[in-house]
């Protein structure tokens, strides 16, 4: 809470023509943009484009829009930023469908990590593999960005209740599958 309320103070002062308080936003969010962008888009090049435009026009443009969340406001902008480009090059309309199809969860990007056991981190990401692109970018958003319920559910463009039940749900199908493949694993090792 601390880190948003300085978050929200630094863009106030951008706002007011402040260069080092830009500075300092960007100095603090060009990674995790790097980190998030790179689940939606491949091409470093594109993304690393996207996002200094991202800063460019903000400074310019000074941008008036007052934020609950830093963060999500600049997460979501680079979305709809890498999409918009992608757009252009293929020269096909936006879907939030394929927007969707793009979330790609990398392994060192999440929570196994931090898991010390092999054969388990093996059954997380197994299990991660099936779920679906929106439960796998609930799940990062939550857990490795951190995010609060309506920060997601403003990156993802849903309500605060359906990003509630989309985790709940997320969470229920990868404890299911991490059970199915618990038991398919302990019925191999008996063979």
């Amino acid at each position: 809470m601390i880190s948003n309320q300085h978050d929200i103070a630094l863009w106030e002062a951008y706002q007011k023509g402040d260069h080092e308080s830009f500075a300092l936003l960007f100095r603090r969010y060009y990674e995790p943009l790097i980190q998030y962008g790179s689940k939606l888009t491949s091409n470093n090049d594109l993304l690393e484009d996207c996002i200094q435009e991202l800063f460019t026009e903000l400074w310019q443009n000074k941008s008036q829009t007052q934020v609950q969340s830093v963060k999500a406001y600049l997460f979501k902008s680079l979305k709809y930023k890498l999409f918009r480009a992608h757009q252009k090059r293929t020269a096909s309309s936006f879907n939030e469908n394929y927007a969707e199809s793009l979330f790609e969860l990398s392994h060192e990007n999440f929570l196994v990590g931090r898991e010390q056991d092999a054969e388990k981190t093996a059954r997380v990401l197994k299990a991660l593999e099936q779920l679906s692109n929106r439960q796998k970018e609930i799940i990062y958003l939550k857990f490795y960005q951190e995010l609060s319920y309506d920060e997601v559910s403003e990156i993802m463009n849903i309500n605060y209740q359906a990003a509630r039940n989309l985790l709940y749900q997320s969470i229920k199908s990868l404890k299911k599958l991490l059970t199915t493949i618990a038991l398919v694993f302990s019925l191999f090792l008996f063979w």
